[in-house]
């Protein structure tokens, strides 16, 4: 099994300078996040939206990276191992290299992008209104620089948690950028513009 995704292509028509991945949150799908792609104003990227692996039970159409409704590890173990593949894939099919690769993720999607994205030479993470699945999963030396964003609203994912998983990212040796934004769980555009600075100055210095 491999993961489905949405492609799209720079708008410059030229070949990509980097890549951002973007993982949907629990019970969305990947057309979730790929409607944001304009607002990136970034005409030099690639961008891939995936789908989770796992139909949601609830939810027609939608899709999931693990349940949240048992504490059977055997999907996020499955879906870390698909995302992975599909990172590493992306250097032979659209000529991007991992220190080129922005993973970013909202909700469940965002604590799937720290959960693979620590261990992997990318350029940034970005964790969007997410979660850190465990305090003991670094172990490379050198961790890519992480942007966190969470609403001070947020009743589905408490700021708690994103504050907790900022300390212990920071205590493992993460340069992490931590903002909070006076909104519930969502992407407002000034978080779209806070990511966009955060690839342009990441991946410039990849070079």
């Amino acid at each position: 099994m491999s993961l489905q995704y949405i492609s799209i292509p720079p708008a410059s028509d030229r070949p990509p300078i980097g890549a951002i991945v973007a993982l949907h949150g629990w019970g969305a799908n990947a057309r979730d996040l790929a409607s944001l792609t304009p607002f990136f104003d970034l005409p030099d990227y690639q961008f891939i939206f995936p789908d989770a692996p796992f139909p949601h039970p609830q939810v027609p159409g939608g899709k999931m990276w693990y349940d949240l409704q048992t504490n059977d590890p055997q999907g996020l173990l499955e879906s870390r191992q698909l995302l992975e593949e599909l990172l590493l894939s992306l250097e032979n099919t659209i000529a991007v290299p991992l220190s080129r690769t922005i993973l970013s993720g909202f909700s469940q999607g965002g604590a799937m992008a720290l959960d693979a994205g620590l261990n992997m030479p990318l350029a940034g993470l970005i964790c969007l209104s997410g979660y850190l699945h465990s305090a003991g999963g670094v172990s490379r030396d050198v961790v890519p620089p992480i942007l966190m964003v969470h609403g001070t609203q947020d009743s589905v994912v408490p700021v708690s948690l994103a504050l907790k998983a900022r300390d212990t990212l920071i205590a493992a040796g993460a340069s992490v950028q931590y903002r909070e934004f006076n909104m519930a769980h969502e992407i407002q555009p000034e978080v779209v513009s806070l990511m966009r600075s955060f690839v342009v100055e990441t991946v410039s210095k990849s070079n």
